[in-house]
This record gives C-alpha cells, sequence and structure tokens, in this order.
C-alpha cells in the first residue's frame, strides 16, 4: 500500500478492513501484555527505558551550503528547518545506547570525536555506546571539515569562521540534547518492522533523463535496498508512540537550490510528526551512495518522496510488530582501510596548479600538511559501529557514502531483514565501494575522492575487510 497518507488514514474508514484488523491486534497485543501479572518482581523489572529529544539546528546566520561544490554564495533562506535529534535506550541492566540524527550532508573524524568524547565525560556513555546519523541531505550548512577540498579550503576566510563556529556550536547542542533524552528516559515498549517504499533508483545503470518512462515499464537496472527498518517506541500503559526510527538507502538530493531544507528524510519526519503528533520522527541514511531519487528538483517531488516513505513507515506502525527484549549489545572499532598507491610529493606539487580549484585544494592541503611533518597515510581510520538489539536487531553503522552492495551482502550473510545498514554514520570521509563500484570506477568509485580530501582511491580488499569486521 504505497498511496500518500491521506490515502491510508481514508482506508481505515472505508474498505480498508485488513488495516482495521490489523491495528485492532496491535493494540489487543499490547493490552493483554499489560494486562498479564508478572510472574515476580524480577520479571517485573525486565523493561526498556527509552528516552528522546530535538531541537532545531537550521543556521542563525547565512553561511555556505554543503553537498554541491556549484554553488557560489550563502543560503538565501528556509524551506524547512534542520533537526538534531537523539533517543536513548537503556536495556534491563542499564546499559545505554544513545542515537543521533542530524539534518546535515555529513560529519568528519574531528568534530565526532569531540562530541563523543564529551559524551563519555558528561553522561558516562562509551564510544560504542554512542552512533551518530547524518541525512546527507544536500540543502544544509557545510559542517566543520567534512568534504574540506569541495567546501571549507575554497570559501572566503569570513565563511570559514562561520563553518567553524557552527560545528562548535552543533557540538554543544548535540551533547546537551544526549542529555535532554536521559532525562526523559521512562518504561518503553520497543518493537521493530520491515517496510518498503520504490522511489530509489541505481543511478549508475540508469539515466536520470530515462527513469520516467522505464520506470513505468518495470525496467530500471541495477541494484536497490527499498527496504524501510523501523524501530517503534511506545509507552507501555497505553500504546502511545513516543519516539519512531526509520530508515532508508536513498541520496538526499531532490533539491539543490539556496534553501535550507531537510529535504525528503525531513518531509518524511514532519508528515509522521503530524500523524503522531507526540511523537520524536528520527530517520537513518541507509547504504544510498549510488541511490538517487528520480524524478528529482522540486519542492513537490520532495515533498511527495517524504509522504510515501511516512506512508511505509505508517504502514508498519499499523500493524503487529515484533517485540524486543530489552538488551543492547554495542561495538565500535576502526579498521585502518587501506587505500591505493598514494601520489608522489611531485604529483601533488603538480595537482597544486591544477586549474581544477578542487583538485588544486586539495593538493594545497596536502602539502601543508607535509610540511607540517604529517605525511599522507596509507591507511585511515575507518568506523564500524554496531548494536544488536533484544538478540533480534543487528543494527551496523558504517562511516563514509556506502554504495548499496554492502546492504544487499549484508542482509543476505547476516540476519536478512533484521540486519539494519546504516551509512553516513559517525564519520563521513568518502565514498565506500563495493569491489565491483571500484573496479568500475566513476564517481563513486574514484572520482569523489578528491572532494572528501582522501590522496587516492580505496585499495581493492576494502570490501571484504569491512564485511569481516561486521559480526554475525
Amino acid at each position: 500500500m504505497r498511496a500518500e497518507i491521506g490515502s491510508l488514514r481514508r482506508c481505515s474508514t472505508s474498505g480498508g478492513m485488513p488495516r482495521v484488523l490489523a491495528w485492532i491486534a496491535t493494540a489487543l497485543g499490547l493490552s493483554l501484555m499489560l494486562l498479564s501479572p508478572p510472574q515476580n518482581e524480577a520479571a517485573a523489572a525486565e523493561t526498556w527505558r527509552a528516552g528522546s529529544a530535538r531541537i532545531k539546528i537550521t543556521p542563525e546566520l547565512p553561511m555556505w551550503m554543503a553537498g554541491y561544490g556549484g554553488r557560489d554564495h550563502v543560503a538565501e533562506g528556509t524551506t524547512s528547518d534542520l533537526y538534531a535529534k537523539a533517543l536513548v535506550l537503556e536495556d534491563a541492566r542499564g546499559t545505554r545506547a544513545a542515537l543521533v540524527t542530524l539534518d546535515l550532508v555529513g560529519i568528519d573524524r574531528t568534530l565526532t570525536a569531540a562530541i563523543t568524547k564529551r559524551l563519555e565525560q558528561t553522561h558516562q556513555l562509551k564510544r560504542e555506546q554512542v552512533a551518530i546519523s547524518t541525512s546527507h541531505t544536500h540543502c544544509g550548512p557545510v559542517v566543520g571539515f567534512n568534504l574540506r577540498p569541495m567546501h571549507f579550503e575554497r570559501v572566503p576566510e569570513a565563511e570559514q569562521a562561520k563553518i567553524l563556529a557552527y560545528a562548535k556550536k552543533l557540538e554543544d547542542q548535540v551533547v546537551a540534547l544526549v542529555g535532554e533524552a536521559i532525562a526523559a528516559l521512562a518504561p518503553a515498549d520497543v518493537r521493530w518492522g520491515n517496510g518498503r517504499t520504490t522511489f530509489a533508483v541505481n543511478r549508475r545503470t540508469n539515466k536520470e533523463a530515462e527513469v520516467p518512462a522505464v520506470r513505468s515499464q518495470g525496467k530500471l537496472n541495477g541494484p536497490v535496498d527499498h527496504d524501510v527498518p523501523v524501530l517503534a517506541v511506545r509507552e507501555p500503559m497505553t500504546g502511545k508512540l513516543r519516539t519512531i526510527v526509520f530508515g532508508y538507502a536513498c541520496h538526499a538530493t531532490v533539491l539543490g537550490f539556496y534553501q535550507w531544507c531537510a529535504d525528503y528524510p525531513g518531509f518524511a519526519q514532519t508528515e509522521l510528526e503530524r500523524l503522531y503528533p507526540e511523537a520524536v520522527a528520527m530517520f537513518w541514511a541507509g547504504c544510498g551512495a549510488d541511490q538517487n531519487p528520480l524524478p528529482r528538483r522540486t519542492v513537490e517531488l520532495a515533498q511527495a518522496y517524504g509522504k510515501r516513505l511516512a506512508a511505509a513507515v505508517d504502514d508498519v506502525l499499523t500493524s503487529p510488530m515484533s517485540s524486543l527484549a530489552p538488551r543492547i549489545e554495542a561495538t565500535y572499532r576502526e579498521l585502518p582501510l587501506p587505500l591505493d598507491k598514494l601520489p608522489s610529493r611531485e604529483q601533488i606539487e603538480q595537482d597544486a596548479k591544477s586549474k581544477d580549484s578542487f583538485l588544486s585544494a586539495r593538493a594545497k592541503m596536502f602539502l601543508r600538511e607535509i610540511d607540517a611533518g604529517r605525511p599522507l597515510s596509507q591507511t585511515y581510520p575507518y568506523p564500524v559501529g554496531e548494536w544488536k538489539l533484544g538478540g533480534e536487531i543487528q543494527w551496523v553503522f558504517l562511516g563514509g557514502e556506502v554504495v548499496v552492495d554492502y546492504a544487499v551482502r549484508l542482509k543476505h550473510e547476516r540476519r536478512g531483514t533484521r540486519t539494519w545498514v546504516m551509512g553516513y554514520a559517525n564519520d563521513v570521509m568518502a565514498y565506500i565501494p563495493s569491489r565491483r563500484v571500484l573496479t568500475e570506477g566513476g564517481y563513486e568509485g574514484a572520482g569523489a575522492m578528491v572532494y572528501y580530501g582522501l590522496p587516492t582511491i580505496w585499495a581493492p580488499e576494502v570490501e571484504e575487510l569491512i564485511v569481516e569486521a561486521v559480526g554475525k
């Protein structure tokens, strides 16, 4: 059922008996669970606690926008506000896990390290207990050193100051936000399910101009991941929704204008919060590095995709969902992910003279680092986080712009739809191609490395190393 939310609501009162029965079954299941007395006090204590919070992070000053190198001036206004949101889960043993979602194109390693260090100092959250997700909207601000040669190295000094000030404020906001979510911790019923929506298109194997016609014929090519994982946090006594967490593997690139906007993920969150006014809706991006919403380029399309995604989530919320036992297992590691052959100083000096402003900016950045005694590294500390929730859900957090092959493979080799693979998490340092995409080359396999500021392409073994780092 992929109609807009309004149509879905009408179905529930007219000709939508299966949907009504599903809703009744869910409500009855919750009621029976609540009415059944615990066998003992220990059983009564075996429950989740959860808390969530949100804060607006739309820049207060006009500043440079992130995601597209062709922009040549600051933002001109706001179409929709940007938000940071946090969910803190606490299991029956008192172990906590904090998910932070940001309506931003990405964050860099330096900012993540500053945030997680303060979260440990202030809220006693260890590194593995924190996951920071970015939606990858291309209508948000430049954040610190993310996409450094594309943005920070090429904007005026006054704009650099704004960028650094915004990143510092964001750090403070996220630490305070997690504190608010912790303060809101209360007993909770936590359940999961999976929906589906199909607007994501593999952009490497389909020409954008041809997509509308080809889609109607059912002839789109290339791997996709159309699953919509959903985590629902409800009040145990009433079943009222408090937090909705959902994901989808698709670039947030419907829009590319000079307005702040959270793109389709923002419109999906807004729609769900309209339907469930007391809930916080949180979006996380899957392995959508080679996936685009097509067609695109209008606010109306972004709103329509947002409503389609919200409808898929609502389908799950109003159907029976699987309960999760109150148990969290969290791990985090950084792989020394290898790069291919590094450029020589002579090559870097030649690049510094290039008429390509991005290539030149990257080369000049490298030369400053080398001259300061910090030579180029053959590896990058690549973040791989993982939460196992209730012994059921395996939630994987991968850094960078991860292509869809990783989600397809990990679901096949691990737990199917119970394996949720997040990209754009903790550190967005580059595209992360599979072996196939790396061999094919192109933007995701090679060209984008310039904009992120890495010195060369990845080594051929990166896919195997990342997959091996993910638990079973």
